[in-house]
């Protein structure tokens, strides 16, 4: 049966999707809203619909500092969607995704386990992967964000068999501006080693700043994040990186001084309350 598989580097995503849709520059991740099913939903029909073929899967490529984030986790429940992750080095630059995403479409390819192969991205490194997988007599189509001449390798462009462009509508099925939305702009994600989730001890904490800081982290997530994130503290009684950070931060500056234990219990603990009373009817 003939299959086509999806492939989109993330980074390129973000990037020119805020672009086009500020009509200015680049914005950060937190200013960026996705939407988790609307994303993988509108790129199985455009894959199907320029293909005629069926999907195999949508892989998703993102770098990341920090393991997965909400955001990423979200994006692994989501059914006939994987997850690879690289990493985002100190200065900022995302490393190891184009090789993952060059290893994936030449196995596939190999294997005979797709036709076709759908690409968004940009990144003239990841040529080799579609002459390599044209090899196999994979048909590959690359897709851009408008306007992607110029945000697309230019020899990328030309050894795909079809390029296709994004209009801002379109982009606009999956992807907002969070201040567009009327949603508060996330806190800066900052390095932080998970913890476990453990019920909080008495203590003198002001409860109103806590629950406040809770509050304010939890809301600002997207309500499609918030039931894959409260799953996967019942399992591993941890909060996501990302998560974990801002809350700890929040805090930190609101007090004026480092977190003592019995306070990162309390606020940890405040922030699953608030996470699961969101998503309870």
């Amino acid at each position: 049966m003939s299959r086509i598989a999806v492939f989109i580097d993330a980074g390129y995503l973000f990037a020119q999707g805020s672009i086009l849709l500020s009509g200015a520059r680049k914005l950060p991740r937190g200013e960026i809203l996705l939407d988790h099913a609307a994303v993988a939903t509108f790129f199985e029909e455009l894959a199907e619909r320029i293909s005629g073929e069926k999907l195999l899967r949508i892989y998703w490529y993102d770098g990341t500092a920090i393991g997965p984030t909400a955001q990423h986790n979200t994006l692994a429940y989501l059914d006939n969607v994987k997850v690879r992750l690289g990493f985002v080095n100190s200065a900022g630059q995302q490393k190891g995704v184009d090789s993952l995403i060059v290893t994936d479409m030449i196995t596939l390819a190999r294997n005979r386990s797709m036709d076709h192969a759908l690409l968004l991205s940009g990144d003239e490194d990841l040529r080799v992967g579609v002459q390599q997988a044209q090899e196999f007599g994979v048909r590959v189509h690359l897709v851009g964000i408008k306007p992607s001449r110029g945000s697309q390798s230019v020899f990328l462009m030309q050894e795909a068999d079809t390029t296709h462009e994004l209009d801002e509508p379109e982009v606009r099925t999956f992807l907002a501006l969070r201040a567009a939305a009327g949603n508060p702009v996330g806190a800066p994600v900052s390095e932080a080693s998970p913890a476990p989730v453990v019920p909080a001890i008495p203590t003198s904490i002001d409860v109103d700043l806590f629950d406040g800081v809770a509050g304010e982290v939890a809301n600002s997530l997207q309500m499609s994040e918030l039931p894959a994130l409260v799953d996967l503290v019942q399992r591993t009684r941890q909060l996501p990186r990302d998560v974990d950070a801002r809350l700890l931060a929040g805090a930190r500056k609101r007090l004026g001084h480092d977190l003592n234990s019995s306070e990162k219990k309390r606020i940890r603990e405040g922030f699953i309350k608030r996470a699961q009373a969101r998503i309870t009817p």
